[in-house]
């Protein structure tokens, strides 16, 4: 990749970091595994950035590979991580920024989420970043109103979670 790809993909990975770490967040119960997820999500977009065409917003594109990635790698059932390739993502100048919430609120609704399927995990995420039901459906490939379908079971069924805790 060319010294302007590179420069161009931290302009617009740099400001989107914090969707990154979400997504860590939700498909991840320790700050290890969280690590090591972000890095395998940069990993792969860095990879999968000269396929970026730009015909949907950056963010929408960086959701989808995040999330394909974070779905990939954390298989609830199996819990093992796919084979990776090494890259030094050191050259991109990309600086970490933590991503805490300590608050207890979060932190049981984090556990909650946790605990839904992948899609619904995906769901909830992007309805709490105010994603239109169109976009999400973009997202993952589904129709706007399946897109509210699932939704509102997946609301439902993290109601239920955080309830019963």
């Amino acid at each position: 990749m060319s010294t302007g790809q590179e420069k161009t993909f931290v302009e617009f990975f740099k400001p989107n970091q914090k969707l990154i770490h979400k997504i860590c967040r939700i498909y991840t119960d320790n700050a290890e595994d969280h690590d090591d997820l972000f890095q395998e999500i940069t990993i792969q977009l860095w990879k999968s950035f000269p396929g970026f065409k730009g015909e949907a917003k950056f963010s929408t594109w960086m959701y989808r590979v995040a999330l394909n990635t974070a779905i990939t790698l954390f298989r609830k059932p199996q819990k093992q991580k796919a084979q990776t390739v090494d890259i030094d993502v050191s050259t991109l100048k990309i600086e970490y920024e933590a991503y805490e919430d300590e608050e207890h609120k979060l932190q049981k609704m984090y556990k909650a989420i946790y605990e839904l399927s992948d899609v619904e995990k995906a769901l909830i995420m992007m309805y709490l970043e105010d994603k239109p039901y169109k976009e999400i459906g973009e997202i993952l490939g589904i129709t706007e109103g399946n897109a509210r379908v699932k939704m509102n079971r997946a609301k439902n069924n993290l109601k239920t979670k955080i309830n019963t805790k």
